[in-house]
């Protein structure tokens, strides 16, 4: 009895002891418990919360290009695609193998989307297809449960319905490059683009818009269960308006072909662009869709250079289109009047050196309308003699060349106007007379941009301080056009004037012999430059014609022009690449641009108003 006592006091305090041991570990976890729920209830609710809710960004709907008359340029259009997040995945080939057998993808596509994800952090969306159709997109909505990291996606993307007609004026966007994707989370949205080029990327800012947020839940795959809170919405980019006239924009794209070539079209007054054309040029959708390489290599191999706005960034020698500023800078300073006449043998000669005429045969003797008429080289070789270069450099300056233009785009080039200071800073050596000779028929180191010619020709129609304009209620961060009169004699300008419409008439260079009735409201001056040395012995053989040459050795054709005559309204320059002759291949293009502008009035508000009314009736509005 006293043993079994024993036994059960001992028992007793083993007991004790591990009710006391439980008791302290309860509390110990209790204490745990309201540590953690209590007192780190917030913290950990709000980790929890994170690994649960996820706020994603709203990409804004980017801003419409759109022409003066409303026309859409740039616009957005819906877009469907699919997009994989590497981190979501346990095995990215694997899924792009499941992916593939509903979407079939490419070897090349394959290697692209490895390519990206290994250059990327694996949190960034990579794109896997864009541009589906509704049906292949329903196929991945279906399949989606067995796609671990693959999210479906509606948005925008760009769309350029006028394709290669603006091209190189709106320019285009592309994804952000691998180096810029830390810069802004925009950059990480599936399918985001940012301007590349043109208006596109000079406007980036106000085109983009700001973006919009959302707080979704998700599932422990990341995928979106439900939106919990109300959105805050994306504001949309602002659109811009640009000065084009695309029907005319079209018209003049036609006129130019498949040939290297530049043009534009003003408003005399205003400056206002009309038209800005450079042929041949490219689709902007293919560089938004993802141009092939293929398509890339042909654009970068093809001499006639489709990247490049000739229009604006070709610069060229300008020929005879800038004699009307030689014979200006030579009325000013005295050296001739409007009765200074000189014999045209067809060459004139300068110390030891032979300058030749156009015209072999020569044009007799010519007064000065009739030099510009007749466009003779051997009358402003006379001139040069006697003409300081700098004289001529202020003129030119004065009607705009060798000046860089702010039109809301960049890239503008500005042509060179040669003077002693530029030679003996860019050469070393001094300025010598007989290259004044070269210069007063816009050759040697004499060249212009297309935009340039165009600006010179309003200055000379108007007498004003034209400056141009490609954007809609805005002016020049220098300049208000036409506000200024030109510190030029009205009699010598009303003499250049009238030269250049004796150019249209019957014996000028650019006179039209099947339409001599129109051709009298046009006033203009050809223009042809040299590329290519002529020796002795081909002049004595005979000048090879342009047609029988290597296409990059045949001459420049350039042409600028206004009309009216009486009442400047429309200004056109036109320039094509190694086309021949001014007279015969540049100012019929000018021609048929300014009779269309002067007669037909296709592109008046009111017409333009009538065609896209119509364009709606027949659902072609775009």
């Amino acid at each position: 009895m006293a043993r079994e006592g024993q036994r059960y006091q001992k028992y007793s305090r083993r007991a004790f002891l591990l009710a006391g041991l439980q008791g302290a570990f309860m509390a110990g976890l209790g204490a745990r418990l309201y540590y953690l729920s209590v007192i780190q209830g917030k913290s950990y609710k709000l980790k929890a919360d994170n690994n649960r809710i996820s706020l994603r960004l709203i990409a804004p709907k980017r801003g419409e290009i759109l022409d003066r008359y409303g026309k859409k340029v740039a616009t957005n259009k819906q877009d469907f695609r699919v997009y994989l997040v590497p981190e979501q995945t346990q095995n990215v080939s694997r899924t792009l193998q499941k992916i593939n057998r509903i979407l079939p993808l490419s070897k090349n596509q394959i290697s692209r989307i490895e390519r990206t994800i290994k250059r990327q952090r694996n949190f960034v969306p990579v794109t896997i297809a864009k541009g589906l159709e509704w049906h292949d997109f329903a196929r991945v909505n279906v399949e989606i449960p067995g796609l671990e990291g693959v999210f479906p996606d509606s948005g925008m993307t760009r769309d350029y319905p006028y394709s290669h007609l603006a091209a190189h004026i709106v320019g285009y966007v592309g994804s952000p490059r691998p180096e810029d994707i830390g810069k802004d989370p925009l950059y990480q949205l599936p399918g985001f683009k940012l301007g590349r080029d043109g208006i596109e990327r000079r406007y980036e800012d106000s085109l983009r818009g700001r973006a919009g947020a959302r707080r979704v839940e998700v599932n422990a795959v990341g995928r979106e269960i439900r939106e919990l809170d109300p959105r805050q919405d994306a504001e949309e980019g602002h659109p811009i308006q640009l000065t084009l006239d695309m029907e005319l924009q079209q018209f003049v794209a036609e006129k130019l072909g498949e040939q290297a070539a530049g043009a534009v079209v003003m408003k005399a007054e205003s400056g206002e662009i009309l038209s800005m054309a450079s042929t041949p040029s490219y689709d902007p959708n293919d560089f938004n869709s993802g141009i092939s390489q293929e398509n890339w290599n042909a654009i970068l191999k093809d001499p006639r250079k489709p990247l490049l706005n000739k229009a604006l960034a070709g610069k060229f020698p300008p020929g005879s289109t800038i004699k009307m500023l030689v014979a200006l800078a030579a009325l000013e300073k005295g050296l001739i009047t409007e009765e200074t006449t000189v014999r045209c043998t067809g060459k004139h000669t300068y110390g030891d050196r032979t300058y030749h005429c156009w015209e072999d045969k020569g044009h007799g003797r010519v007064n000065l309308l009739q030099s510009i008429a007749k466009s003779c080289d051997v009358y402003y070789y006379e001139l040069a003699e006697k003409l300081d270069i700098d004289d001529l450099a202020v003129v030119c300056e004065r009607f705009g060349l060798g000046t860089s233009y702010d039109i809301g785009l960049d890239g503008v080039s500005k042509g060179l106007v040669p003077t002693k200071a530029w030679k003996e800073s860019a050469l070393g050596v001094n300025w010598y007379q007989g290259e004044t000779l070269n210069a007063s028929i816009g050759q040697g180191a004499f060249t212009a941009t297309p935009l340039e010619l165009a600006v010179m020709t309003a200055r000379l129609a108007t007498g004003k301080a034209i400056f141009p304009k490609l954007i809609q209620d805005t002016i020049g961060a220098d300049h208000l056009s036409g506000t200024a009169t030109l510190d030029a004699n009205p009699l010598h300008l009303e003499l250049m004037r009238n030269g250049m419409h004796d150019v249209m008439k019957s014996g000028g260079t650019a006179h039209d012999f099947r339409n001599p009735r129109d051709t009298q409201k046009i006033a203009g001056k050809t223009g042809t430059s040299q590329v290519r040395t002529i020796s002795k012995a081909e002049r004595k053989d005979g000048v090879v014609k342009n047609e029988d040459l290597a296409w990059k050795s045949r001459d420049h054709a350039l042409f600028v022009g206004y009309a009216p005559f009486d009442n400047p309204e429309y200004i056109v320059s036109v320039l094509v690449q190694h086309g021949g002759g001014g007279g015969s291949v540049a100012a019929p293009i000018g021609r048929e641009i300014l009779y269309k502008l002067t007669e037909t009035g296709n592109f008046t508000p009111e017409e333009v108003a009538k065609r896209l009314a119509r364009e709606k009736e027949e659902g072609l509005d775009g």
